[in-house]
């Protein structure tokens, strides 16, 4: 079970986040919350990290704001400063996790967290390895063709937000740019991994997307 603490940004100033330890000499994964904030489902991802064995910090990219209402979620994501989230808070927690731990670390996220994980994975360095959960952020915030880590995907074919036409166009800007990326399709709506939701929930498919990702960061993460 992971504790609150407050981590060092690289501007110098703090940020809250949950972390869950597995051990000293042990890889980390920064968790990146979706749209509705840090909250217990996303806080339970990392404390099942850590008893998987990585040492994990979910960062609270909105500062204590959490909301089960869809169109305040909405307020709230728009309203973020990508490049800061991207830049300071994840970074500072990938920082954090490489300064407590001995291990490399990874960056995954649902939704919002997920196209923050490609934000991460073209813009933070120290990141070994980027898993992304039904996520695409604006290209001329982040192009996934600019990926050099190896890079995970999950993505839904029901998705009217992640469109299967948008991940296809992911796939295949990154495979021109030389890379090779592990992208998964399902059979499932948005938000499929949310157990907290279960008019999308599909437990089948988030067990899963969980066992490749689990498998995934044991080979890059070691």
């Amino acid at each position: 079970m992971g504790k609150m603490i407050d981590f060092k940004r690289p501007d110098g100033s703090d940020c809250r986040g949950w972390l869950a330890m597995a051990g000293q000499e042990r890889p980390g994964v920064v968790v990146i919350q979706e749209w509705w904030g840090l909250n217990e489902q996303i806080c339970g991802i990392a404390d099942r990290f850590a008893a998987a064995g990585y040492n994990a910090l979910a960062p609270d990219l909105y500062q204590g704001r959490v909301t089960q209402d869809p169109d305040e979620a909405s307020h709230m994501m728009n309203g973020l400063d990508f490049p800061g989230a991207t830049h300071q808070d994840v970074r500072g927690a990938v920082d954090h996790l490489r300064a407590v731990g001995a291990g490399k670390v990874g960056v995954m996220g649902f939704c919002m967290g997920g196209a923050l994980t490609i934000g991460a994975a073209v813009h933070v360095p120290g990141v070994a390895a980027a898993a992304c959960y039904y996520g695409i952020p604006p290209r001329e915030f982040a192009d996934p063709a600019a990926i050099r880590i190896p890079f995970l995907a999950h993505f839904a074919n029901r998705d009217d937000w992640c469109t299967p036409q948008a991940v296809d166009a992911l796939e295949s800007a990154m495979r021109a740019a030389g890379q090779h990326p592990d992208v998964f399709r399902y059979d499932a709506a948005h938000a499929f991994c949310n157990e907290r939701r279960p008019e999308v929930y599909d437990a089948r498919c988030a067990a899963l997307a969980w066992e490749r990702t689990l498998g995934f960061f044991a080979k890059t993460l070691g």
